[in-house]
């Protein structure tokens, strides 16, 4: 979608992925298939443009160093390696004054132990390295379980956190400029399913006072981690109304898929004005919007029924052009407007059970 969104402002486009025939290389001049850690194929790929950007970010340090001494990578590698790993992370964000929930450095079976002490139960024991969709967590809610938890980690180094009984959870997207400029997307209501999102909402049913500190912590964030770029923070909203970061995401958002359709200048135009160094474009969304994914699961009986979905006249289909749809796997999404979000939000929900095909 990045690169749809470059092609159309007339940009050429190189993409390097460790699978041939990715999504992106739909729409590519040339495509590099290699792996990351692939120095030498890197450093072809980032020699043959004038400016490089990431559709996720747990890509190798030296990855991204090796590509820098050919073109700018944006947002820079100081971003990625901050946000790929949960403990730099949260300690960055702690550091910086950052609302976050408590937590505690694991690397032993005794420091687990003392931390749940510590902090108490229930409490979230995640991995500190390269985890996402709730991949690489497991909660933990008496204090028997602290061994299982651990070996249920496999004994990797962890981050403990106090569980957060939160009222919901939201989260802004934002970008910032080579210039600094920078502009948001609101705040936006998310529910997830399995640890991984399945519906947002847009705007989010919050007070102005909750709204106005979301964008300020926000563009805090960006600024002090000089991004350059479109970058999402996660909040949960406790039941009294107090923000904590849950985790910062430097890149374009599962939670701004909206935007394509609802708003004046997509994330993802967004993504392409900011790195390339173009002033960003305006965020208005003239009507309330809600999205929906469509994960593998509804493959599993065989193809979805799309004329029922697409019978569902002003509900917007995006598909994204991977191969094998797995459960749990993102193969693309549903956007819709109307009067409120909640009216938004049902269309999205009543086109995507319309895809569902009855067991044979």
């Amino acid at each position: 979608m990045i690169a749809i969104a470059a092609r159309r402002m007339g940009y050429r486009i190189h993409t390097l992925a460790p699978d041939a025939d990715s999504p992106t290389s739909h729409v590519a001049d040339l495509e590099y298939s290699a792996a990351y850690d692939d120095i030498d194929t890197v450093k072809r790929f980032a020699d043959g443009v004038d400016v490089i950007t990431l559709e996720f970010e747990n890509v190798l340090t030296e990855t991204v160093d090796a590509a820098t001494t050919y073109a700018p990578v944006r947002p820079g590698g100081h971003v990625l390696y901050t946000a790929q790993n949960r403990l730099r992370e949260k300690t960055w964000l702690h550091g910086h004054n950052f609302p976050v929930a408590p937590f505690r450095h694991i690397t032993s079976i005794e420091e687990l132990r003392s931390g749940v002490e510590n902090l108490g139960t229930p409490a979230i024991l995640k991995t500190a390295g390269f985890g996402y969709d709730g991949k690489g967590q497991v909660r933990i809610d008496t204090p028997d379980a602290v061994d299982d938890a651990y070996h249920e980690l496999s004994g990797q180094e962890a981050v403990l956190e106090t569980f957060i009984d939160f009222n919901r959870e939201v989260s802004v997207v934002a970008a910032r400029g080579l210039d600094g400029g920078f502009a948001h997307y609101g705040v936006v209501d998310n529910t997830h399913r399995n640890h991984i999102l399945d519906v947002t909402i847009s705007p989010a049913d919050v007070s102005p006072t909750v709204y106005q500190e979301a964008i300020k912590i926000t563009r805090g964030v960006l600024e002090s981690l000089d991004v350059v770029g479109v970058m999402c923070v996660e909040f949960f909203l406790t039941r009294d109304d107090t923000l904590l970061i849950n985790e910062i995401a430097p890149r374009v958002h599962n939670s701004g898929h909206f935007t394509i359709d609802a708003c004046i200048t997509s994330q993802f135009e967004q993504q392409v004005r900011a790195v390339c160094g173009l002033p960003l474009g305006s965020t208005a969304q003239p009507q309330p919007a809600a999205m929906a994914n469509l994960l593998g699961d509804l493959w599993q009986n065989g193809e979805p029924n799309w004329p029922a979905m697409l019978a569902h006249t002003d509900v917007k289909l995006h598909l994204y052009g991977k191969k094998d749809a797995r459960p749990a796997r993102k193969m693309g999404h549903l956007t819709a407007k109307g009067d409120t979000s909640q009216a938004a939000a049902e269309k999205v929900m009543a086109a995507r059970n319309a895809l569902i095909m009855p067991t044979r």
